[in-house]
Order: structure tokens, then sequence, then C-alpha cells
């Protein structure tokens, strides 16, 4: 990747973004970060690579690749980040309520699978579902479309699961596999890629961008893969874009995703717009719409429960949230308390 060569256009800069400097921005430097440390952040800027630390106590965790930040070049220091467009997130990994911070900025959110085993409905409900909370255009990638007699029916069936779901199937070693994609990944726009391990994301990858990076089989006998891609950065795509893979998610906790589950599975909110009572849980309630139309064929039983499922999990999360922001209040109001005294203590000698 030339560096020195590209444009803050060319890196996907914006009126949007240049609407957000004000007088106080005048000297510093646009950079879109490029990848995250626990002790620095690499950007892509006008002017190359820039290595910078973030000031004071600030984390470097508060930064996720696909950010657009302002900096002092010559020090090295990130001034601000400018407001996101949008930002894809989970909860990360362990029995904590962390969230994890994915990519920002993306346009377009490619969830590759693949026409075997690995094709699992309640996972690309939850992709679709982070998708949507994010902001971005989900699209759902389906690969080795080799090992089944009717790829299209793979293409159905992932477009039935949401009114917001569009998918296409390909083969990720074929010549024309970045020419497939190129709607999503040209000049201005940014994809990235999440899924599976071994469901041929680096293999996409190395296309759209005429890398050469490693690929991981996939093991036959219960479709899963090894991982490859072990960290997340801006890539240039052939065509003019840019790409962010993302290491394989064996699993995906969604984080703050209401909005995105409502999306999803926007044919059953509005039928319960229309239950008796506004606090059905469309089990055994009585006029309940959502079971009407169960009963009625309309509705499959097990969306609904899979909707449940990501509601309760949701209401669990936004529950923990406001806990843990509840605490880190108390906590400063002590601390701000503690430091008040301390000062006057001090002022009485």
């Amino acid at each position: 990747m030339r560096i020195l060569t590209l444009s803050l256009a060319d890196l996907g800069w914006t009126q949007r973004h240049i609407a957000q400097l004000t007088d106080e921005d005048a000297g510093a430097t646009p950079a879109r970060v490029n990848k995250v440390s626990r002790t620095r952040i690499t950007a892509l800027s006008g002017d190359g690579l820039l290595r910078l630390v973030t000031q004071g106590d600030e984390s470097t965790g508060a930064y996720v690749t696909g950010d657009w930040v302002l900096a002092d070049a010559q020090a090295g220091l990130v001034l601000r980040r400018l407001e996101r467009d949008t930002l894809l997130t989970r909860r990360a990994a362990g029995s904590g309520m962390e969230t994890q911070l994915i990519a920002a900025n993306v346009d377009t959110l490619g969830i590759v699978t693949s026409c075997n085993a690995d094709f699992n409905v309640a996972r690309l409900e939850r992709y679709l579902a982070m998708a949507a909370s994010a902001g971005c255009l989900p699209l759902i990638i389906l690969t080795k479309p080799d090992m089944t007699d009717d790829p299209r029916e793979y293409e159905r069936r992932a477009e039935a699961l949401s009114p917001i779901a569009s998918a296409i199937a390909l083969n990720a070693k074929a010549d024309d596999a970045a020419e497939v994609l190129k709607p999503w990944s040209k000049d201005g726009q940014t994809l990235a890629l999440v899924g599976s391990s071994g469901v041929g994301k680096t293999t996409l990858a190395n296309a759209l961008t005429g890398a050469t990076e490693a690929t991981a089989g996939i093991r036959e006998d219960d479709a899963k893969g090894r991982h490859t891609t072990t960290s997340r950065g801006l890539a240039r795509t052939i065509f003019g874009g840019w790409l962010i893979d993302t290491p394989g998610m064996r699993a995906l906790r969604l984080n703050d995703a209401a909005d995105g589950i409502g999306a999803v599975f926007a044919d059953i909110e509005e039928l319960a717009e229309t239950c008796k009572f506004r606090d059905c849980l469309h089990a055994s309630e009585p006029g309940c719409a959502v079971q009407a139309a169960v009963a009625a064929g309309e509705l499959e039983a097990d969306r609904v429960k899979r909707f449940m499922k990501l509601v309760k999990e949701d209401e669990i999360n936004q529950e923990a949230i406001h806990e843990r922001r509840a605490r880190e209040k108390d906590f400063k109001k002590m601390v701000k308390t503690a430091m008040s005294a301390s000062k006057h203590k001090r002022g009485k000698k």
C-alpha cells in the first residue's frame, strides 16, 4: 500500500468531516485510524503513516479501526476524535458486560458464511441486528457455492431472514470474486468483513486488496475453520475503497442492539403492536397477535423464539449497562467529595 500517495479524499474524507472542524482545529492533521494497540494508534493521513499516542490517561481502547481523528503530527499525539457515522460493537468475550469496538465508519458489513453447515440462521440474525444497530448496510456473502446443488436457495433463505437482508453467492477463489463485490468496495466505500473462521474471509480479502496473506482451510466434518486474521486494520481495495477484515468470531453477543433487533424482526414487532397487552411476552397470553400468526401458519414459531431470546438478552445487557454507569457515577461523586474534603482540610492548616 503506497501510503504516501494517499489524499484525504482517498481515505474517505468528506464534507461531513469538514463540517465538524472548528477554528481550534487549525493546524491539526486529519487521519484515519488503521490499527490500535494497547499503547499506540497508527493512522493514515495525507502526509503518510502516523504513529500516535493518546493524551493524558486516555486509553487507546476508546479508538477503533476506521475512526477519524485530528492529530498533532509532529508530536505524535491524538487531539480528538471526530463523530462516527457508524460504529460496530459487540459484548466482549467472557462473563463481563464490557463493550468491544469492532470498526467505525463502515458503509457495508459483509457477513460471510458458506453454503454448508456454517449457514446458521440464528447467527446470521445476530449479525444483521449488529449491522442495523450500527447503521451499516448488511450484505450476506455466501461462499463455497460448489458445496451445494442450489446456491440460489441459500440466497433465498438468507434474504428471507429480514427485509433488510441482501445476499449474494460467490466463489471466493474465482477470478471474478472481487469484481462481484466492487459495488461495496469501490472508491468512497468502506467494507468490513465478519464471520466464522474458515468460510473464505481471508481469501476474499486477498482478492479485494490484491494481497497474498495465508489462508486457512476448513474442516469437512463440521464445516468449522481455523483462524487466519488475528487483528483488524484498514486495507486499500483494488477499486479504491477500504476493507476492514476482522478475526473470526466463534460467538457474537450483541451490545445495545434494541433498534437492530427491531429492524431484523420488523414483522414480529409490527404484529406485537396489535397484541391485547402492551407487555405481552408472546407465549400464552390471551389476545397475542404474534401467537395467532404462528397458529395460522403465517409466522414460524422458531423465529419468534429467536426474537424473544435476543430481546431478553438485550434487556439484560441494558440493565447491566445502567448499573455500571450508576456505579461509575457514584464513584466519581465519591472521588470529587473526597478531593474537596482534602482541599478544605489543607486550607485550615
